[in-house]
């Protein structure tokens, strides 16, 4: 009878401990995945912005016995242009490549409505992602124009300004979702735990009726909390970078090759899952040391 009684609670632990496990790699494979695309929603973020490009034109006066002179004096000027703060990349464009593009535009295959490469020369420049802020892009703009031989620069202020408030509004919310399945992770994980200490509240009060102490009866509680918490972070990445990989090899590309952004996801998921189970573990724990016997029979 006592076989059959010790054989029972086995597997009604084996059932709570798998439950546990289950419950926090569903939770933290759901928050992993917010993380995801938190990560390649503001790198995409980036990248559009990158799209952006504004173009600096150098003095339109132009004679061809000094073409050799203006070439130097027009390179150096892209390797300063290069070297600002704002760019992240610049393109040369000749005069001969700007009439070539003018032609391409236009449908015309000939040169017959061209002289001469009447177009100014340029640098079409593309921002980086901090400076595509409609409070930095004036700043960047004046930086460029303080490079010798700029005489003007362009942008499209009015479609950076949409795009930003579209991205900035889109990664709020984003964040926001993110937020939120923490939140539910502290809370569904807490719950999980719990429970399963519920069920052995009577088998802790009888320990520290016995003369335990609370450090002593809380350590077998906690070390299995930290097994259970990487048990089940480790199934809930494994999920996680499984569904990841299929999706990512199905669309044939990775939004993102910065694996430190994954590798950080990975460690801030692995120490979500073990901190929640040990301290929601310990609460716990301590609420039934610190109740009455009589309080177990109404918890």
């Amino acid at each position: 009878m006592a076989r059959s009684v010790d054989e029972f609670n086995k597997k009604r632990l084996r059932s709570s401990n798998i439950t546990v496990v289950i419950s926090i790699a569903l939770v933290l494979f759901l928050m992993g995945l917010m993380g995801l695309i938190l990560i390649n929603a503001q790198k995409y973020s980036d990248y559009i912005k990158e799209q952006l490009v504004v173009n600096a034109y150098y003095d339109q006066n132009y004679d061809a016995k000094d073409s050799l002179k203006i070439a130097k004096s027009e390179e150096e000027a892209f390797k300063k242009i290069q070297a600002l703060a704002p760019v992240k990349k610049a393109v040369y464009i000749t005069r001969e490549k700007a009439a070539e593009e003018a032609k391409k535009s236009m449908g015309i295959d000939s040169d017959a409505l061209f002289e001469e490469n009447i177009f100014p020369s340029s640098v079409e420049i593309s921002l980086k992602p901090e400076y595509v802020d409609p409070l930095k892009i004036e700043e960047a703009i004046k930086i460029i124009k303080t490079v010798p031989g700029v005489s003007e620069v362009k942008n499209d202020s009015t479609l950076m300004v949409d795009v930003y408030n579209n991205l900035s509004r889109i990664l709020k919310w984003i964040l926001g979702f993110s937020v939120l399945f923490l939140i539910l992770a502290i809370v569904l994980i807490n719950n999980s735990i719990r429970l399963k200490i519920f069920s052995k509240r009577f088998i802790i009060k009888t320990m520290q009726l016995v003369g335990a102490k609370r450090r002593f009866i809380l350590k077998p509680f906690v070390i299995e909390a930290l097994i259970l918490g990487a048990i089940g972070s480790v199934l809930g990445l494994l999920a996680l970078f499984g569904v990841w990989y299929y999706f990512t090899d199905t669309i044939g590309q990775s939004f993102t090759q910065d694996t430190s952004h994954y590798f950080s996801l990975v460690l801030l998921v692995l120490g979500i899952g073990i901190f929640i189970t040990v301290i929601s573990t310990i609460i716990a724990t301590w609420r039934f040391l610190r109740s009455n016997v009589d309080d177990l029979y109404y918890s």
